[in-house]
């Protein structure tokens, strides 16, 4: 006779408890990147609403910034880190294909033998994270997990490209997600069209690199190919995660966009028609674009100079590379 397995359940609810940042050391003005690609102070603050980019030292690390934001966001939760049994890290800034990120942060906040993996969703990879967080507390698979997004951009990047280097930051942001009574993250929409993979990107392989075919491998985009997706396709998805999780936009509080550039996010605002009340969140000016930590690092702001919005409703979405998309409602903590 075969025996019968037993499969675990989780709570109903979960909810994110508190919220970790990291910024690079690092404040680059314009200026100091406007000669390689013969541009100005005027054009990037036109083109994209950054003035300045944090960037880390050269010995600082993805693993670095990470750490730096779990600590913060384990020490607001309250929660033992005993008792986190998951780290997921979205990141595409990895100094190695392997060990992961997550199982070096997970040891050095004092979350060891917890589940560790890395994924790589670029900049909808913190919404990516938190949809997995959510699903594996909610199936008993895990208790306490902690989120991040981490990224440290600056390592591939090339000066002399227009269509990406001078809008890249470094930075990490993270968050505890744990059980709630009510809920506290609501449906992800996700999903990607690899069928425009060449949009944004490497442009080279680390095997061309080593080969000597290739020089080292940095980012490259096609702008306006990513520009009109992310309005027109992203709005639908972000309207779609709204009516997922049954509200309306004049529900929200806040707003927090990936930060990829400042009239990509001025463009969502008017497509979902939100009201004024809603808090929108526009890290880019100074932190700049840093793929999957732009969400944790611009809802940290927000939650640091808005404290009244504590308790309200998000709606967050990241889309980029792949390309990729996940979006979702989450309560701010």
């Amino acid at each position: 006779m075969t025996a019968t397995l037993t499969q675990t359940t989780g709570v109903a609810h979960t909810r994110i408890y508190a919220y970790g940042a990291a910024r690079g050391e690092n404040i680059v003005p314009n200026d100091d990147l406007v000669g390689p690609i013969d541009s100005s102070d005027e054009w990037i603050r036109q083109r994209t609403g950054i003035v300045t980019r944090t960037r880390a030292d050269a010995g600082t690390s993805a693993v670095d910034l990470s750490t730096a934001a779990a600590r913060e966001a384990v020490e607001r939760s309250g929660v033992d880190p005993a008792l986190i049994d998951a780290v997921i890290v979205a990141t595409i800034s990895n100094p190695k294909q392997t060990p992961s990120v997550s199982a070096i942060v997970a040891d050095r906040i004092g979350a060891n033998p917890a589940a560790a993996y890395d994924i790589n969703a670029a900049c909808a990879g913190f919404s990516y994270a938190v949809a997995q967080a959510d699903a594996l507390i909610r199936s008993g698979v895990a208790h306490y997990a902690v989120v991040i997004g981490a990224e440290k951009l600056s390592d591939i990047v090339d000066p002399t490209d227009r269509s990406i280097s001078f809008l890249l930051g470094d930075g990490a942001g993270a968050a505890v997600i744990g059980p709630s009574d009510t809920v506290g993250i609501g449906p992800t929409i996700w999903g990607s069209d690899g069928s425009k993979f060449e949009a944004v990107g490497m442009n080279h392989t680390l095997t061309e690199f080593r080969d000597g075919t290739a020089p080292w491998p940095t980012l490259r985009q096609e702008g306006p190919t990513v520009f009109r997706w992310a309005v027109w396709e992203m709005a639908k998805v972000a309207r779609q995660a709204l009516e997922a999780a049954g509200v309306e936009a004049s529900d929200l509080a806040a707003f927090v966009p990936h930060q990829a550039n400042m009239r990509i996010i001025d463009e969502f605002a008017k497509q979902l028609k939100l009201p004024e009340s809603v808090v929108i969140g526009r890290d880019i000016e100074t932190t700049g674009n840093t793929s999957a930590a732009s969400i944790p690092l611009a809802t940290h702001r927000l939650l640091e100079e808005h404290p009244e919005l504590s308790g309200g409703l998000a709606l967050q979405i990241g889309f980029g590379a792949g390309l990729v998309f996940g979006a979702q409602v989450v309560v701010l903590p």
